[in-house]
């Protein structure tokens, strides 16, 4: 099990505390680079977002419907 698939699982049931994390590492890139690469920013934001969407709805597919 490689370091990414660490990161998976300490995510997992997490999503919107990831989220918010990936919001303030591209206010701080924006701030610290005067927007220069904002839209680069935005669109990896964006991109990981995606992700951990994407991921939690696998994690939903995994789990057993409930009683």
């Amino acid at each position: 099990m490689g370091i990414l698939d660490n990161m998976k699982d300490l995510l997992k049931g997490h999503e919107d505390k990831a989220g918010q994390g990936i919001d303030k590492a591209g206010d701080f890139i924006d701030e610290k680079t005067q927007g220069k690469y904002g839209e680069q920013v935005d669109a990896a934001q964006q991109k990981l977002k995606e992700q951990l969407s994407e991921k939690d709805r696998e994690g939903e597919a995994d789990t057993p419907p409930q009683a």
